[in-house]
């Protein structure tokens, strides 16, 4: 584990998934996103599709926002809605006063991103692979005063303790836990929303994921009310739809808790299948780092950018891993499907690893 306040460097921070399957590649079989297939379900869509009657109105978070704290068991003035779990970072990195934020690395890159772009000198505490990409609390530096991590860790689908993620907290530090796909987890264990007893944390958390609502932008922030009243002066007016509105509500009622929690085991289920899979190329040198907690899985492999340019011919998309610090062009991250289709892709990575090495 180590630190690095470098500038950007070779990575392409603005670099995600969808830029997998856009153009030439929207025809392919996408393991490049982190979006559950089959989603929306219909029951969300037509609630969704219901709401079109009101667009006349500006939109009321009001119920949405109590339906969030109702599901974490929190006040309303601990929640803020926002468009999606990146426009928080930009919140975050726009409205709070931060002298040293630091960044744990290989994550989701939009942190980053955010807080450059706001004027930040952003350092970063890059996890090993030999560590199997764990935290180690004592690796941030002391006087860091905002400090951002992902549980699980896009892209490595470590889960980190929840304990120990609480252990970089201390007074005059923001501690900002991405949960955007915690709820992917079954029983959300490690997870730290709903929390009040840790200074400083701020847990951001997304519908996206789950729900398969990139497309409408929500998200929400959970974090003291003094925080979030801060988030909500640097918000524009009315920044939720009112379609996402209603998708944020209906999405926190017990029954689609319920329906996320069965989607959390199948997803696990299904990536033990997928991990055993590709553990069978370990002759080959493939490694999946782990173990996985995610709905996707982190691979390393020799030639990984061939091998990825020979997936694309055979028909699947799978997430490029050098964009993101702490990583380097042999790494891949594919997304966790369905039997059927992991299946397929397994007999596609064994064609293409047979094509690219000869």
């Amino acid at each position: 584990m180590r630190t690095d306040g470098g500038p950007e460097g070779p990575h392409d921070l603005r670099h995600h998934g969808d830029a997998e399957v856009r153009d030439d590649g929207s025809a392919l079989v996408d393991l490049a996103v982190n979006v559950r297939a089959g989603t929306p379900p219909i029951w969300l869509r037509e609630r969704i599709a219901d709401s079109l009657g009101a667009l006349a109105a500006y939109p009321d978070g009001r119920a949405a926002r109590a339906a969030v704290a109702a599901r974490h068991g929190l006040p309303v003035e601990r929640v803020l809605l926002t468009a999606g779990a990146a426009e928080a970072f930009v919140l975050l990195a726009r409205a709070l006063e931060v002298r040293r934020p630091v960044v744990v690395h290989p994550q989701f890159t939009e942190p980053e991103v955010a807080l450059r772009d706001a004027g930040h000198t952003v350092g970063r505490v890059l996890l090993r692979e030999e560590d199997g990409f764990r935290l180690d609390p004592a690796a941030v530096p002391q006087d860091a005063d905002l400090v951002v991590i992902g549980n699980p860790t896009n892209p490595t689908s470590v889960l980190h303790p929840a304990d120990t993620v609480a252990r970089l907290a201390r007074p005059g530090r923001t501690l900002v836990v991405d949960e955007a796909f915690m709820d992917a987890v079954p029983g959300e264990r490690e997870a730290l929303a709903g929390r009040t007893d840790v200074p400083g944390l701020v847990v951001l958390r997304s519908m996206t994921k789950t729900w398969g609502l990139a497309g409408l932008r929500i998200g929400y922030v959970l974090a003291g009310p003094r925080t979030v009243e801060r988030l909500a002066r640097a918000q524009p007016l009315w920044p939720v739809s009112a379609p996402a509105l209603v998708a944020a509500e209906a999405c926190a009622a017990p029954r689609a808790l319920a329906e996320a929690a069965h989607a959390a085991h199948r997803a696990a289920a299904d990536r033990a299948h997928l991990v055993a899979g590709l553990e069978e190329f370990a002759p080959e040198g493939v490694r999946v780092a782990g173990p996985a907690e995610g709905p996707f899985v982190l691979v390393r492999m020799a030639q990984a950018a061939a091998v990825r340019r020979q997936l694309r011919v055979l028909g699947y998309a799978v997430r490029r891993g050098d964009t993101f610090p702490g990583l380097d062009e042999e790494w891949l991250r594919i997304a966790v499907r369905d039997r059927g289709t992991v299946n397929g892709f397994l007999q596609a990575l064994d064609r293409a690893l047979t094509l690219v090495r000869g």
